[in-house]
């Protein structure tokens, strides 16, 4: 079992790096699609993930939820800067969601969209995309991912769900001038 564990999550995370690479070449990112996630090979993340995985389910998940807690997840969101958990700040007051630098929030898009074509396999679809998005992270109000990347993120989603396609990527600098007038309106939306 152990043996299988190490062989299908390593498959797991091939795929899902070659999926991150896909859409971040989309995006123009290359260089972050290349060396995503290269932490999940390090004994922290790698042996838990082994321990607890299970096909179509996050081992880290599945960690957290046998133990409270999984090391492996915490250990991932703070050297993976396309992890909104690695953007907080003030923990001594409860903590604070900073906003993400474009790059990264690209790549959580990036990130988003790989994760859906291994967990939904064949019923991946951009309008499943989105439903998964609005379900699990927009309408989550304990999120602590800052709501102008919120509001960045599902703008995008919403526009590959309408198109079914993933092509408004490839468009650089209307990608830019989306998140930019999304995060530089704090005023007008009442956000800090």
């Amino acid at each position: 079992m152990l043996i299988n564990n190490i062989i299908n999550h390593t498959k797991n995370i091939v795929e899902h790096k070659k999926w991150v690479f896909h859409y971040a070449c989309k995006a123009g990112i290359p260089i972050q699609g290349l060396t995503h996630d290269l932490s999940k090979f390090s004994p922290t993340e790698f042996i838990e993930a082994i321990q607890y995985y299970k096909e179509g389910i996050s081992p880290l998940k599945e960690s957290k939820r046998v133990n409270g807690y999984s090391l492996a997840k915490l250990h991932h969101c703070h050297h993976n800067k396309h992890h909104y958990e690695y953007w907080q700040d003030e923990f001594d007051k409860g903590g604070k969601p900073l906003i993400m630098p474009f790059n990264y929030a690209l790549e959580l898009i990036c990130d988003y969209l790989a994760a859906g074509r291994i967990y939904f396999k064949d019923d991946f679809s951009y309008k499943v995309e989105y439903k998964w998005f609005l379900e699990h992270k927009y309408n989550n109000k304990s999120i602590a991912m800052h709501p102008l990347i919120l509001e960045f993120l599902k703008e995008m989603f919403s526009l590959m769900a309408e198109y079914n396609s993933s092509k408004i990527l490839t468009d650089h600098h209307f990608v830019k001038r989306l998140y930019v007038s999304i995060t530089t309106n704090i005023s007008k939306k009442g956000l800090t």
